[in-house]
């Protein structure tokens, strides 16, 4: 009669898979709680205990760490020797193995989970099991999710020697373990405040494969970290599957709008960053003034709200041809309203980050690691550096810009007037161009520049990006300050009755 062991934290679709086995002629062992619960089904359970002839001990923390666990997994059956080993010492062949893991993560991520909690949820006899049977992938079966119990117990009752089965499964294993010894690890180094170890585990689950890449013969997938946030935890109300680029865009359009969360914002973003960025009294309000900056790069475009879209602003965003739609939620008129245009992605949910996360960017052959930008800093610490001081309205169309400018690809530049963007320069190589084209889209789309506020993400190393914004009627400037033509900027803006603060605090976005 073959063994299985099963040693499970999670009792999804236990009962089901044990009651399973014993129908086509297994015989159970198991531990602690979970033998506990196949019994109170009915189940007839063999302990590990009566397996090894040896009791659990240290409160449960030695139980299957013995060789005839090991030497029942191990054992090569195709190996004279092995086998004979084996029977010499009384070790039966373990054919299949189900464990799954003492909850390490979750217990880890409580708020108030102290030490000795945490350390007790460090599994060391579940994965030692598992990486056992899994390196005798060729005549033992090791199951590390409940979701593949169907499947597993399918072929068994077909007596299907599936090889490939097995090895998928081996593989699953060792990923497993793996992410569960990095999720230890990093806990190690938060402990001991250390954001950069001297080696960084990254566990990422496949959430999707989609249809390619950035174009058309790149294969790509999108992976989550696992834990349910992020892009991986809004909620797809409607529309065709997202691609590559909606995922890029869908992290421009939170990121523009994340600065604004107490406040009912729109953003409208092209190519990762906005076209078009505004607060309002309503959500219909922040979208028009938001559409106003440049209605012609909104064609195509991925929209983020801070707050609830109701259906009247559905019916004016449904106008436009966009490809994704988020927010917090969605009243059921608006999503009804939204969910007709078959090809419009609506996602509903919060995609915040986790606290303490860090920033990732790939560059060949490694990972260029750093903190997330901290929280754009509020006007109260700004330097005024000019003759003139900005006036109250002046002051609240810098805080807008300096918010918004947040978010746009460096260089960049933003005109601001009324909480709204009217002119975006991003991603160009000098600051001075992307002034320039800033009151080039301002004007294009017919919006008065005279009288607006300018921000700028990085400092203005010459003077002609002010003359730049002096030409166009540009008021006030926020901007970091730092270069050492600071006092030749400074001059250009008095010269031209211009108020300038300087907030310190660089927002470069490459």
């Amino acid at each position: 009669m073959p063994l299985a062991l099963l040693s499970v934290s999670d009792k999804t679709g236990l009962i089901d898979f044990a009651q399973g086995l014993v129908k086509i002629g297994w015989q159970l062992v198991s531990t602690g709680g979970t033998s506990k619960v196949l019994r109170t089904a009915g189940l007839a359970v063999t302990e590990v205990s009566d397996l090894t002839g040896f009791p659990e001990i240290l409160d449960g923390r030695v139980k299957t760490l013995h060789p005839a666990v090991h030497g029942g997994l191990l054992a090569r059956r195709d190996d004279p020797e092995h086998m004979k080993v084996a029977s010499q010492h009384g070790i039966s062949p373990i054919d299949l193995v189900a464990v799954n893991l003492y909850p390490f993560q979750a217990t880890a991520a409580k708020r108030d989970a102290n030490v000795a909690a945490v350390i007790e949820n460090i599994d060391i006899g579940g994965p030692s099991m598992l990486r056992s049977a899994a390196k005798n992938f060729a005549a033992v079966t090791v199951v590390v999710d409940p979701q593949d119990y169907p499947r597993v117990l399918a072929t068994l009752e077909a007596a299907d020697n599936d090889v490939e089965l097995r090895r998928l499964l081996a593989e699953k294993v060792f990923s497993h373990t793996a992410a569960y010894d990095g999720a230890i690890a990093k806990w190690f180094a938060g402990e001991r405040s250390e954001e950069f170890p001297d080696r960084a585990i990254i566990a990422l689950d496949r959430a999707q494969t989609l249809r390619y890449g950035e174009n058309p013969g790149q294969r790509a997938a999108f992976y989550s970290e696992g834990n349910g946030n992020g892009l991986a935890g809004l909620i797809q109300k409607g529309g065709k599957e997202l691609s590559f680029n909606n995922l890029l865009d869908l992290e421009g359009a939170l990121l523009a709008t994340d600065p604004f969360s107490d406040e009912t914002c729109c953003a409208i973003v092209k190519h990762t960053t906005p076209c078009g960025l505004a607060t309002g009294s309503s959500t219909l309000e922040a979208y028009r003034k938001a559409l106003a900056c440049d209605p012609v790069s909104a064609f195509g475009s991925v929209i983020s709200f801070t707050v609830t879209v109701d259906a009247e602003t559905a019916e004016a965003v449904s106008s436009l041809f966009v490809e994704c739609v988020v927010a917090p939620a969605f009243s059921d008129d608006a999503l009804e309203i939204l969910v007709r245009k078959k090809n419009l992605r609506v996602l509903a949910g919060r995609a915040d980050w986790n606290h303490g996360e860090l920033d990732y960017k790939r560059v060949r052959g490694g990972f260029l690691v750093q903190e997330r930008a901290r929280p754009v800093a509020e006007i109260g610490g700004w330097a005024v550096m000019t003759k003139r001081t900005p006036d109250d309205g002046e002051r609240i169309n810098l805080q807008f810009a300096w918010r918004a400018v947040a978010s746009v690809k460096s260089n960049a530049i933003l005109i601001a007037r009324d909480g709204a963007t009217i002119g975006i320069g991003a991603g160009q190589m000098s600051r001075v161009d992307a002034a320039f084209l800033s009151v080039h889209k301002a004007r294009l789309a017919g919006h008065e520049t005279r009288g607006a506020v300018l921000g700028s993400d990085a400092f203005f190393p010459f003077r002609d990006g002010i003359d730049q914004a002096a030409e166009a009627g540009i008021t006030a400037i926020v901007q970091p300050g730092g270069s050492v033509r600071d006092k030749e900027v400074i001059a250009a803006a008095d010269e031209h009755g211009m108020a300038m603060v300087f907030t310190g605090q660089r927002q470069f976005r490459h």
